[in-house]
Order: structure tokens, then C-alpha cells, then sequence
């Protein structure tokens, strides 16, 4: 059985942007970049594991919110965006941006210069590991069951997923905001067209689905 490595729901700006600069404990996304913008789409959703009120939108938002942690075995992520430390860590009471109750739901392999001990926060354990994409992918899927792996990013990670090639499906949902300056994830999406195909979807939400498959 084939493991893909899928992007699911990347959120950028209509300029590419993901995050901006000067990350930190106040700021996860930067300071250029209000995630609200971005994320508008999934937390209107009926699906969007936050709400706490009934009721959301239902459709194709909806759809790929749903569908988000199907059939997903392990994730894989940059440091960034598992925290705002740089360099060798200086605080492992640190655990992530989610407190006691990741989301993932599987093994989570954060890539890091500076390796730290395992730690497990109710059915999520964090794995801190060095290496290149192949291998870190080698060990996620070993860890995924025979499931696929997520790749979560953030702009840098997914970025030197696809420059190595190993990157199979993608989804990526462009927000109608304008951010200007900060990480980009691309200048135009016809850039990756040489290596995937894609279909473009808009939504009545304002967000335009953007959905790459490998060629």
C-alpha cells in the first residue's frame, strides 16, 4: 500500500504568504500576519474541532476541514512551528503551542539542529530529529502504520519537502487578504506546475482551494 506525504489545508495569504517575520511567544504567526485572516474559512466550518457553539457552515470549507486527519499515521514539522526557541533549547517545559491536548493525534516528528528528548502529551508524542527530508520522512512513515503523513509545515519545511521531490498531494487554501512581506510559500502557484498537476477550486467563502497532485 502506497504512504503519501500530503500537505493538508496550508493557509497563505493571495501573495503566498504564510507567516511573517519576528516570530515569538506573542506573535506565533509573526507580526505581520493576523492568522484569523487566514484560518477564517476552517473556524466558520461545522467540522472546526474548536467550536464550542453548534452550528458552522457545511460544503466544500467544510469538506476539506473534515477531512483533514483522514487516514494520517504522523506529522512532520518544522521547529517553527512547534515553537518560538532558536538555536539549543533553553527551556524543555516548553511542549508546543496546544497545551495539554495537541490536535495531531499521532507521532509528531518536529525537525530540529538541536535535538531534545521525546515527550508524550495525551495520545501525541513529539519526536525531535535531525536529518534531511528523506530521512525524517523514512522514519515518519515507519512510525505511521501504513497510514499517510502530513507534512505541516511551516513555508521553510514544506518548501525543502518539495525541492527534494517528496512531496505527493497538496492542499493549499489562499485566503482574499494581502499581506505583503513575510514567509512565502510561492510567488505564483504555476510555479510547481512543471511537477504536479492542479485544480482550482473557489469557495463562497472567498478562499480558492488550490489542489496539487504529483505527475
Amino acid at each position: 500500500m502506497t504512504q503519501l506525504l500530503r500537505v493538508q489545508n496550508f493557509c497563505v495569504s493571495s501573495d503566498g504568504i504564510a507567516a511573517g517575520e519576528d516570530q515569538s511567544l506573542e506573535h506565533p504567526f509573526g507580526r505581520a500576519v493576523d492568522p484569523g485572516k487566514l484560518f477564517a474559512w476552517a473556524g466558520a466550518t461545522a467540522s472546526w474541532p474548536n467550536r464550542t457553539d453548534p452550528g458552522g457552515s457545511r460544503g466544500l470549507d467544510d469538506y476539506f476541514t473534515r477531512d483533514f486527519s483522514c487516514n494520517i499515521g504522523a506529522e512532520i514539522m518544522g521547529r517553527n512551528k512547534f515553537g518560538p526557541q532558536r538555536g539549543p533549547w533553553r527551556d524543555h517545559e516548553w511542549r508546543g503551542w496546544w497545551g495539554d491536548e495537541p490536535p495531531f493525534h499521532t507521532p509528531v516528528f518536529v525537525m530540529t539542529h538541536h535535538e531534545r528528548p521525546s515527550f508524550t502529551l495525551s495520545d501525541t508524542t513529539f519526536h525531535f530529529v535531525g536529518g534531511d527530508p528523506a530521512e525524517v520522512l523514512a522514519r515518519a512513515r515507519e512510525a505511521a502504520g501504513g497510514k499517510d503523513v502530513r507534512l505541516g509545515g511551516g513555508v521553510t519545511t514544506i518548501r525543502r519537502f518539495l525541492e527534494a521531490g517528496l512531496v505527493d498531494t497538496m492542499h493549499v487554501a489562499v485566503a482574499p487578504v494581502k499581506l505583503g512581506s513575510g514567509l512565502r510559500l510561492w510567488g505564483s502557484p504555476e510555479e510547481l506546475l512543471d511537477r504536479y498537476h492542479l485544480d482550482v477550486v473557489p469557495s463562497s467563502s472567498g478562499v480558492i482551494h488550490h489542489l496539487f497532485w504529483r505527475k
